[in-house]
């Protein structure tokens, strides 16, 4: 599992050109899901997003997590995370899992998100999204939960 995430001071996402959900100060995580990933990958990155400190305190340092400043996350699948650029032009995405197994992760995933004290909203999983947000900083971590050593 591997996610991409910005400090934001505003966050807004348009779905299939009709419905738009926001968030104000928080994190935007873009969250790509492959194969074999599973709880374990899930619980790890919750943690991490969750307690990631880089909200800064009174001295701009950063020391803050999302829950610590009582911010919001904003949940997007993106399985193009995943793509191989090796070879060509074109991305190739061999590591790129079914849909309907993706959708499974995707729920488990938000359904351990509720047991957490953050706030937050999502994309919709499959659809065209468009996002404008605010990047403080700009301050944007990969985090990806193959690399926990």
């Amino acid at each position: 599992m591997r996610v991409v995430v910005q400090r934001a001071s505003n966050v807004s996402i348009l779905i299939d050109n009709k419905e738009t959900r926001s968030i104000d100060k928080g994190l935007v995580v873009l969250l790509g899901i492959t194969k074999d990933d599973n709880e374990n990958d899930i619980d790890y990155i919750i943690k991490k997003i969750t307690n990631l400190r880089i909200f800064e305190d009174d001295n701009e340092k950063m020391n803050y997590s999302v829950k610590d400043i009582k911010g919001s996350l904003m949940i997007v699948s993106q399985f193009t995370l995943y793509a191989d650029t090796k070879k060509g032009n074109r991305p190739f995405f061999g590591e790129r899992i079914s849909f309907e197994d993706a959708k499974k992760i995707y729920d488990v995933f938000i359904e351990k998100l509720k047991q957490e004290d953050v706030s937050f909203t999502t994309g919709k999983f499959g659809s065209d999204m468009r996002i404008t947000l605010t990047n403080e900083g700009p301050v944007t971590i990969i985090i990806d939960s193959r690399n926990t050593i």
